[in-house]
């Protein structure tokens, strides 16, 4: 398990959060409430810059009556969940056959030398970070990547270029809207 340390920081949601973890929970009959732990891992991601601290995981824990350690094995399993900050932009690869067939790897090699990171750095800027993860569905397009809610795909260092640049620029979206 790759946590961050705990800082002994309080971890305080809000109350938009907190009304959404409750109304998650109530979906569910009493003793199940666990059920509702993926989503709202999410919406305390979403809440925190996108990343769980150890502190914020512990906050889960605590609002769902389960130990700490269920809610970081399911944390740390799943890659959609980040351990550590990450940046404004993070450009998830897919990295499964298709895409590594079609160029995947060399493009996440390309897109680190050009950010001037690591693999899970984040960029001093704070504006982008890069992510090898598992299967992204969309085998057809490859090599592509997700970045928030968005597919790229087909991609090429010309286009990751472009991408780059229209984040800089602060015109790509994250979110959908739906």
């Amino acid at each position: 398990m790759s946590l961050v340390a705990n800082s002994n920081k309080e971890v305080t949601l809000s109350e938009a959060t907190l009304k959404r973890i409750e109304e998650l929970k109530s979906r569910f009959p009493e003793g199940k409430k666990k059920s509702a732990l993926l989503t709202i891992l999410h919406e305390v991601q979403d809440g925190n810059d996108n990343w769980l601290s150890v502190e914020a995981m512990d906050k889960v824990a605590e609002v769902l009556s389960i130990k700490p350690i269920e809610v970081y094995e399911v944390a740390s399993f799943y890659t959609m969940y980040n351990q550590k900050p990450v940046g404004k932009y993070m450009f998830e690869f897919c990295r499964t056959s298709c895409c590594v067939t079609r160029g995947a790897e060399d493009l996440i090699d390309y897109t680190l030398i050009k950010l001037g990171v690591e693999e899970g750095q984040v960029t001093p800027d704070g504006l982008f970070s890069v992510k090898a993860t598992e299967c992204l569905g969309a085998c057809g397009y490859a090599p592509m990547l997700q970045l928030g809610d968005y597919y790229h795909e087909f991609l090429t260092p010309e286009k990751m270029d472009k991408l780059i640049e229209d984040c800089r620029a602060g015109k790509v979206e994250l979110l959908s809207k739906v």
